[in-house]
């Protein structure tokens, strides 16, 4: 159970449901996903570690408001650690193992269209996950979710959402890495990678 809460509440602050500087009780989140407050008391208690909330002494947990510069530290992180790694794995994994994520590519093109940010950041995380997989490294695999899961957050001030438009752009940023993989264009991937993660989140 809380497992599914957490899983929930994850989504709903991608989608910005759980809006930045906001205060909200544990029962009343419970009310919300028909459990008892103990589990979502849980599962925020994980959030608390993940820094995505704050505990507020009997009152609940507040949604962390996090600026632009926070995102451009993580995006230049991710970038540190993914950016490397993907340019070994693009002189080292055969066309074929790249052709077998092209699945995974297209899943994000179709979470983009459906306009619903939650469901892309999913498919988003799911794509990256398995670029990274190829490394063989779990805790790559491991540290380098947890940042892009905190990207994904909405900043304080920011609109709640991503629109359809922006994020179908960045789906398709996938589905063209993934093309100059399989083609073992190095040149076009490194550029294409340098512009993904200049755009992140």
């Amino acid at each position: 159970m809380r497992g599914q809460v957490l899983d929930a509440l994850r989504t709903a602050l991608a989608a910005g449901e759980l809006r930045p500087g906001e205060v909200y009780s544990a029962p009343a989140l419970g009310e919300r996903f028909g459990v008892s407050a103990t589990p979502v008391r849980e599962a925020m208690q994980q959030l608390a570690l993940e820094g995505a909330v704050e505990v507020v002494p009997n009152r609940g947990f507040r949604v962390v408001e996090r600026g632009a510069r926070e995102l451009a530290e993580l995006a230049e992180v991710r970038a540190l650690i993914e950016v490397p790694v993907l340019l070994r794995l693009a002189r080292t994994v055969p066309a074929e193992r790249w052709a077998r994520l092209r699945p995974v590519a297209e899943a994000t093109v179709r979470a983009a269209s459906s306009g619903c940010p939650a469901a892309y950041a999913e498919a988003d995380r799911a794509f990256h996950r398995e670029v990274l997989a190829l490394a063989g490294n779990d805790q790559l695999v491991r540290v380098a979710g947890d940042l892009h899961r905190r990207a994904q957050w909405p900043p304080a001030g920011a609109p709640a959402t991503r629109g359809r438009a922006d994020l179908i752009a960045d789906a398709h940023e996938h589905t063209a890495l993934l093309d100059a993989l399989i083609a073992g264009d190095q040149d076009v991937v490194r550029t294409l990678v340098a512009e993904h993660f200049a755009a992140t989140p």
